[in-house]
C-alpha cells in the first residue's frame, strides 16, 4: 500500500471519530516529528466538534489545557493559524493511484519509427530507379507510374522474385541498351527481372556444387609424404628382398636415400638402380 493510500484510510478513521491524529513539529527546525495517534476509547481522546470551529482541538485534554512549549512542539511553526481551519483541509500527499507504475509505450513508438525509416529508404530507392530508367527528377510521370499501385509493383520484384534494391537499380539500367525510351510502367520491366532472378538463382547453384565439389576433392586427395618419410619407404623396398620394379626408383628417389644412409651404392646396384 502506497502511503498516499494509507494516508486516506487513516482520514477515514479519523473522520468515524475512530482514531485522532497528532501532527508534531521539531519547534526549532520546523521540520514534521512522528505523528501520534489517539484511539478512540482512550482517555484524552478530543472532544465533539464545537459549532463555532467545525473542529476538536489537537492533542489530550492536558495538551490543550497547557501552554504551548518548545518540548511539546505544539504551537504554531509558521503564519498560519495553529487552529486547523477548512480551508487547509487538503492533504499534502499526493492522490492515491491504482497503478503506480505506468510502462512506457516505447515499442509502439519504435515500430512506428522503423516503419517511417523503411518507407523513406524505399522512397530513396524508387526515386533512384525511376532515373535510371531516363525519367528526369521533376518531370510528370505517366500514370502507370503515379501512386501506390507502381510502388506495390516494384516491391513485389524484391517480395516474390528475391531481388535486392541493387540487382533492380542494375537490372533497370541494362533495358536502356535496347530500349532507350522509358517504359510506361512497371509491368513492362516483370520479363527483365525474372531473368535476372533467373541467372542470380543459377548463379547461387552453380557456385553451391563447385563449392562442393571443391570440399570433395580436399577429403578424397591423401595427404603428401614428406621428403623423410619417402626415403624410409622406397628404402625398405631396396634393402628387402622381395620384388623392385624398375621404375619404382626414381634419381630424386636415390638421392634422397643416399644423402640420408639409409641405402649403400652396392645395395642399389645390386638391385638393379642406376
Amino acid at each position: 500500500m502506497s502511503i498516499s493510500a494509507l494516508n486516506e484510510h487513516l482520514a477515514k478513521l479519523e473522520e468515524l471519530r475512530l482514531i485522532h491524529r497528532v501532527r508534531v513539529h521539531d519547534p526549532r527546525t520546523h521540520k514534521r516529528q512522528a505523528t501520534r495517534y489517539i484511539l478512540g476509547f482512550e482517555d484524552g481522546f478530543p472532544q465533539e466538534p464545537t459549532p463555532e470551529t467545525g473542529h476538536g482541538f489537537c492533542g489530550t485534554e492536558e495538551e490543550q489545557r497547557a501552554d504551548p512549549t518548545p518540548e511539546s512542539g505544539d504551537r504554531a511553526i509558521s503564519g498560519f493559524s495553529p487552529i486547523p481551519s477548512p480551508d487547509f483541509a487538503q492533504s499534502h500527499l499526493r492522490n492515491p493511484e491504482t497503478n503506480l507504475v505506468r510502462e512506457p509505450l516505447s515499442k509502439p513508438v519504435k515500430e512506428e519509427e522503423d516503419a517511417q525509416a523503411r518507407d523513406a529508404d524505399f522512397d530513396r530507392f524508387f526515386a533512384e530507379l525511376l532515373s535510371a530508367l531516363g525519367f528526369a527528377a521533376n518531370a510528370t510521370l505517366p500514370a502507370w507510374w503515379q501512386g501506390w499501385p507502381a510502388r506495390t509493383h516494384v516491391r513485389r520484384w524484391i517480395d516474390d522474385l528475391g531481388l535486392s534494391q541493387k540487382r533492380i537499380i542494375e537490372t533497370a539500367t541494362e533495358t536502356r541498351a535496347d530500349h532507350p525510351n522509358p517504359p510506361d510502367g512497371p509491368k513492362a520491366l516483370d520479363r527483365f527481372m525474372e531473368r535476372t532472378a533467373q541467372r542470380d538463382a543459377q548463379a547461387t547453384i552453380a557456385n553451391a556444387k563447385s563449392q562442393k565439389s571443391k570440399r570433395q576433392r580436399k577429403r578424397v586427395d591423401p595427404p603428401r609424404l614428406s621428403d623423410d618419410e619417402k626415403a624410409a619407404f622406397y628404402a625398405k623396398m631396396v634393402n628387402a628382398d622381395g620384388f623392385l620394379p624398375v621404375s619404382a626408383i626414381n634419381n630424386s628417389i636415390r638421392d634422397l636415400m643416399l644423402v640420408r644412409n639409409l641405402v649403400t651404392p652396392e645395395r642399389l646396384r645390386m638391385r638393379g638402380v642406376r
